[in-house]
């Protein structure tokens, strides 16, 4: 097993992203329109998509994990794919009061020193201010909780549960999955947004401080896996997505895996061992309204590819 953890705090653009978009869109597409709008209206210039070095990516030693900084508040962490083939991305958002990790990762690795430290890095650049950690999930499959155990009994720390009732209860959301809750961190307040379908306990965690979308499973540059039985839902979360965006500026969207190539419309093999020539981590606004297009035109029962994901249809989880 791979260990250790790489961090990087210059974070770079990879050309990739910009190339491609300006490769294949020649004039700002429609959802990227909707958040210069929402922008302007709201006094706010337009900003750059974040800038990522290269991602760790199985195809040469590597440690466990992964960190990018976006801000001095805003962390990433990528998990090998070398120690589960999900390779899946966590975030952890600082404000003044808590910190928000969203996802503990797919396991085959203790996560919680890279988050240790990363939070003793932070208090330290604030004259050793106390920060109650806040351990949440973008759903509830395991490949986003298998770390879940390492912060049982942390002092001063809260694990948000799994289920629907327990998210919603949590972040005040009174009518799930309609409404949109609201979280402060201090100083810092999210907008947490229910997408369930996927899985009944999806949400989107959006943070209008760095103008990102924490998207998920829902939305990333991968398989949309969409039980048969939930399409329905799944469309309608499609839908208040983009009518959030229409309202709100979106600068990218941050997903919690990379399964595709470069190349438009390719993703690897299930349960690749490693993903060389891989996707950027960001997507684009315009791929909301391309997602919310896709779930209300394309037949439920086929796969959908597009250049930046894939709606992928499949059997309903055993209950």
């Amino acid at each position: 097993m791979v260990t250790g953890d790489a961090t990087l705090h210059a974070p770079v653009m990879p050309r990739s992203f910009l190339n491609r978009a300006a490769r294949r869109v020649p004039a700002p597409p429609r959802g990227a329109a909707r958040a210069l709008v929402a922008s302007l209206l709201l006094g706010a210039a337009p900003v750059a998509s974040p800038r990522f070095d290269h991602w760790i990516d199985g195809t040469a030693e590597e440690p466990a994990t992964q960190v990018q900084r976006i801000d001095p508040d805003t962390f990433v962490i990528r998990q090998s794919v070398r120690t589960n083939f999900e390779a899946p991305f966590l975030y952890l958002l600082f404000g003044r009061d808590r910190a928000l990790l969203i996802d503990t990762g797919a396991g085959g690795l203790r996560v919680r020193p890279t988050v240790e430290r990363l939070i003793a890095s932070w208090r330290r650049a604030h004259a050793n201010r106390p920060v109650r950690l806040i351990v949440a999930h973008s759903h509830g499959h395991g490949d986003h909780h298998a770390g879940d155990a390492e912060f049982a009994g942390r002092p001063d720390t809260r694990l948000v549960g799994l289920a629907p009732a327990a998210v919603a209860t949590f972040f005040g959301i009174h009518d799930w999955p309609e409404q949109v809750g609201r979280y402060d961190l201090g100083g810092r307040v999210l907008r947490i947004i229910p997408t369930p379908g996927h899985e009944p306990a999806h949400i989107m965690v959006y943070d209008p401080r760095t103008r990102l979308l924490f998207s998920g499973d829902m939305l990333y540059p991968g398989r949309l896996y969409v039980p048969h039985d939930q399409t329905a839902v799944f469309r309608a979360s499609a839908d208040r997505l983009a009518r959030f965006a229409r309202r709100h500026p979106v600068r990218a969207l941050l997903g919690a895996h990379i399964e595709m190539t470069r190349a438009p419309g390719q993703d690897y093999a299930m349960r690749a061992p490693a993903h060389p020539d891989e996707h950027g981590l960001a997507l684009p606004p315009s791929a909301i309204d391309d997602l919310d297009r896709a779930v209300t035109t394309a037949p439920s029962v086929e796969i959908d590819r597009h250049a930046d994901f894939i709606v992928y249809p499949v059997a309903p989880r055993a209950p």
